[in-house]
């Protein structure tokens, strides 16, 4: 018996050397062939040795002795065709997906180093265990599978379900800030594709992880049940209620955002334990670190951030909610001081920027200045604000830039430039629309760019900074102006 691969290849060899006969025997099935008038083209069929026709012309066909003379070309291109083919049966597939699949290991591998040295560790995080588990968490496999090539991009990106996974920086940041050890039970609100958990499982005894959406929840047992994280429990429920049944949880992470901490995550939280958690309005929140004291939560302001909100109870209590109908950048002209904790206000994910103060300032005496000397190295600022493209449907986005030494970066979006992006009610991007980018040196330029709103728009994110770029740039007087209504537009 040939095997598969080898006897592909002979039916190959004898079909381009004119040895249909034998080619033909090789592939074990009759051809059954009829030659018009003049000789040149025929009716063919060819089949498998099961009988299957593997190939059909439609010309009528009556069973004759094959003339391979006349029909050369076409019988020849039928069996190369055909015995290319059982190289993609069972085995010759293995071997072929067996060597695709080393490939993109190898390629993620890489792409994992490459974020963790650069949008982790370049970042700021220190914790070697921590830096182990994002090294050896497989992000990819708990993203869509048409947004792996992005799955090692710093980024927050969609899941389904109008849910998003964090971005590496962040979860790295959050596992770090809650100084996980070995012995340590951890409750995780909002389990979303199971990547935190993950990321989490190898630094503590026992993860458990609750999920409101159904169908993310079941998805994310799959996942982490295949992958063998064998020490995490996923439950479907409202994490605003956490899970009594095990408490009380030595750390508590939560990866959505309520207005305020829930009552019974206090209640669960072990004294002496490490709660972090993103609190405060739908799109002006911070990432806070609770320790529990005597029963009492004392806080710790760690950074501005941007989550999905906490739905169910906690979203049923929320006391603020968006005004989507006036759009609004906050601190555009960065005249606030800054925060507490060093930070921006109104703004989140700040990266390599100082706050300069100089009465040449476009607008007032204030602006953000960022420099990067490593290629790739991000430096940028965004804010997340809320938009209903069903009734805004035109505004100006307009910023103040200057610029020294620029040079683009290594990676396509490595580019200074001031962004606004698009999201529909599921978080999906609708488009993206850009002031830039920016190169070499200019003074103090004002610039204005009309954009048309997308009406499934619900929310929107302004970006700005050198992402990846060299050199020095700065920013002021970022807004959105000349706010158009929709029913304005259709009325003329």
């Amino acid at each position: 018996e040939i095997n598969i691969p080898a006897r592909a290849n002979r039916i190959i060899k004898e079909a381009l050397t004119d040895r249909m006969d034998n080619a033909v025997q090789l592939f074990r099935g009759p051809v059954n062939c009829r030659v018009k008038s003049g000789g040149r083209h025929g009716g063919c069929n060819l089949k498998s040795s099961q009988g299957e026709t593997v190939y059909h012309n439609n010309s009528q066909t009556t069973p004759s002795r094959p003339r391979f003379r006349q029909t050369g070309r076409w019988c020849r291109a039928i069996l190369v065709c055909c015995a290319a083919s059982l190289l993609w049966t069972p085995l010759g597939f293995g071997q072929v997906a067996k060597k695709r699949f080393e490939a993109e290991k190898k390629k993620f591998q890489a792409e994992r180093r490459e974020m963790v040295e650069v949008a982790v560790k370049g970042a700021g995080i220190t914790n070697q265990r921590v830096l182990d588990a994002i090294l050896e968490t497989p992000r990819h496999a708990f993203v869509p599978l048409k947004l792996q090539d992005q799955a090692y991009f710093d980024a927050a990106l969609p899941i389904g379900e109008e849910q998003t996974i964090s971005s590496p920086f962040i979860v790295a940041f959050m596992t770090e800030s809650l100084n996980p050890q070995p012995t340590d039970r951890v409750l995780e609100i909002g389990t979303g594709s199971g990547y935190q958990a993950a990321v989490l499982s190898p630094l503590v005894k026992d993860v458990y992880t609750i999920e409101i959406v159904k169908p993310l929840g079941e998805n994310a047992k799959k996942v982490l049940k295949r992958l063998g994280y064998d020490n995490v429990f996923v439950k479907i429920g409202d994490g605003y209620k956490g899970w009594p049944e095990h408490a009380p949880f030595n750390k508590i992470i939560v990866t959505c955002s309520p207005e305020n901490v829930p009552q019974p995550l206090v209640d669960q939280l072990a004294e002496g334990g490490l709660m972090v958690i993103p609190v405060g309005q739908r799109h002006q929140q911070n990432l806070v670190l609770f320790r529990k004291e005597n029963g009492v939560l004392v806080s710790e302001d760690l950074r501005p951030t941007l989550f999905v909100p906490m739905t169910g109870e906690a979203e049923s209590q929320r006391k603020v909610q968006p005004d989507a109908k006036n759009p609004k950048i906050l601190n555009g002209d960065f005249e606030e001081d800054l925060g507490e904790n060093g930070f921006v206000q109104g703004w989140y994910y700040q990266r390599q920027l100082t706050l300069e103060e100089d009465k040449s300032a476009p607008s007032g005496n204030r602006f953000v200045k960022f420099t990067n000397r490593q290629p790739g190295h991000k430096a940028h600022l965004m804010q997340g604000f809320a938009i209903d493209g069903r009734e805004i449907s035109d505004l100006t986005l307009s910023a103040s830039i200057a610029c020294e030494n620029v040079v683009a970066g290594p990676h396509p979006d490595d580019l200074p430039l001031v962004a606004v992006t698009f999201y529909d009610e599921l978080r999906r991007e609708l488009g993206t629309r850009f002031l830039g980018p920016y190169f070499g040196t200019r003074q103090w330029r004002n610039r204005d760019l009309q954009v048309e709103v997308p009406e499934e728009t619900r929310e929107a994110i302004v970006r700005i900074g050198l992402f990846g770029a060299t050199g020095s740039v700065s920013f002021d007087n970022i807004l959105v102006r000349d706010i158009q209504r929709r029913a304005d537009k259709k009325r003329r």
